[in-house]
Formats: C-alpha cells, structure tokens, sequence
C-alpha cells in the first residue's frame, strides 16, 4: 500500500486519536460539553442530559447506529434513543451506560489536528470513539464520532452491532456502492495499484450562512481533525465541478481500503477544499 492510500486511510482514524474536552458547564452556543467518564455522577447531578433512557431499556439495544447528525440505539427496529450530535453530554452518557467506563485522552489545542480545541477523546472497546468539543463546531456538533469495528461488547457481556447508515459496517466490502454513487459522493485517494475511498453514506451537517466573526472555525471546510481529508483535487477522478463548493457535502462517510470499510465516521466532508 503505498505512503499516500496510507494517509488517506489514517487522517480521520489517526489525526481524531486526540479529542477535545467536556466541562459540567455549558458552552457557547448551548451544547453541553461530555460529563467526566470515571464516575456515574454525571447521570446523579443536576446537569442531567436531555435524552433519557431506563436502565431496562438500555439492556435491550442490541445495535447502534451513526447517522449523519445523530447517533441511534436500537433493539431490533425498535429505536431506542436517538441523540442529536449536539448533545454532548447526552452521547457520552449513554454510551457510558452502555459499554462501561471508556479509555479517556486529554490533549492541548491543536494536538488533534489544525483548527481542533483542547479537550477529551472516550473510547469504547477500541471500536466507538467520540470526541466532545470544547467549542461546537460552525455546523453545529457539539461531538465527533467514529466507529472503527462491527461490534463491541456491552458492559453486561452482550455483543452489540456498529454501523453507518443502511447497516453498512467496518469489514463490508462497498465496491458496489461506490461503483453506483455519484462522482459528487466520493473521493478516491488511490495511486497505482492502491486503492482508497471516502464514500459519502448520508449528507448532513449544513454550514452556517453567517457563521460568527469570533469563531476559530468560521472560515473552516465544516469540519474538525479527524474528518477526512479535504480533497485532494488530484487525487479525485470526478472532474464534474461538484466540488466546487468549498464546503464540501458534509454527513456521515466510510473510509476504505480497496473497496472494505475502515472506518465511518461523522461529521466527515467530501470535496471539501477550505481549511482553516
């Protein structure tokens, strides 16, 4: 595989290994930042997240689901919860509740990659990681998410499912999928006999019409670190002008390998050409 499907592949897996941090106060805009993930206490205090879900019910969901804007719990096709991703607090919580205690990074501004805020990373069972930001993003998130396995098991012991939109997991082969996709969907990051692709699974995210003169991120693609690549132009076969907004299409995307998923994550862009 050669250095530059490399990099393709690990920017978003790799640059989000280092997450942004959670407070018990609210941040501007009104999202609340993640709870501390060591303790229950943040289901005890009186900050309480705005989704709520029994203990019973909890046991039950036997898969969750990334979307573009909001993360699902399931059992079956009965939906459990479904967590905006401007609930932070909300996110983090549940999936403490549900996978146990998560392994928890804190890194300084910019260690995340550019334009990414100090803060937390949580990380369930090496397979969900989220990412809680300090400040939401010009689109809106107060949280970035990437699955990097098909399952994971709960704190019961039980084997819970991971997918993207349409059940697509980490280990599906997409090669039809991203043979039937618009030029305007994907990205390929291939050369010579490598090959690499970011699929767009489900557009989300639309960025601010006006977004604050004072925010970091005013003049970003709608992205934080960890999102894929902000197309390389050269790399793209599409050539059909799609891309011509430099915020790209945002939502909820799948890295590949060749054509098997490594990764899904959201938010995640494809064709986007700003930066920071």
């Amino acid at each position: 595989m050669t250095p530059r499907t490399l990099l393709a592949l690990g920017a978003a897996a790799l640059a989000f290994a280092a997450g942004t941090v959670g407070s018990d106060v609210l941040v501007p805009g009104g999202a609340a930042p993640a709870a501390a993930a060591e303790d229950r206490s943040d289901v005890a205090s009186s900050a309480q997240p705005l989704v709520r879900v029994t203990d019973r019910d909890l046991r039950r969901v036997d898969t969750v689901e990334l979307d573009a804007e909001s993360l699902v719990l399931r059992r079956g096709d009965a939906t459990v919860a479904d967590v905006s991703m401007r609930d932070a607090r909300s996110t983090v919580t549940l999936l403490n509740r549900l996978f146990g205690t998560p392994s928890r990074t804190q890194t300084a501004a910019g260690d995340g990659g550019a334009c990414f805020p100090s803060g937390t990373t949580y990380t369930w069972g090496g397979a969900v990681r989220v990412a809680a930001l300090d400040t939401p993003s010009s689109v809106g998130n107060a949280v970035e998410i990437r699955v990097l396995r098909d399952s994971v098991r709960s704190r019961t012991g039980e084997r819970v499912e991971l997918t993207g939109p349409d059940g697509v997991q980490v280990g599906d082969d997409v090669a039809d999928a991203i043979q039937a996709a618009p030029r305007s969907d994907k990205v390929s990051f291939g050369s010579g006999d490598s090959q690499a692709w970011q699929l767009l699974l489900e557009s989300g995210w639309a960025p601010d019409d006006a977004p604050s003169a004072g925010d970091p991120r005013a003049e970003h693609d709608g992205t934080t670190a960890g999102s894929a690549p902000t197309g390389d132009q050269s790399a793209d076969s599409s050539g059909d002008g799609a891309d011509d907004d430099a915020q790209g299409t945002n939502g909820v995307s799948a890295l590949t390998d060749d054509t098997e998923v490594t990764v899904i994550g959201s938010p995640m862009p494809v064709h986007a050409r700003r930066s920071c």
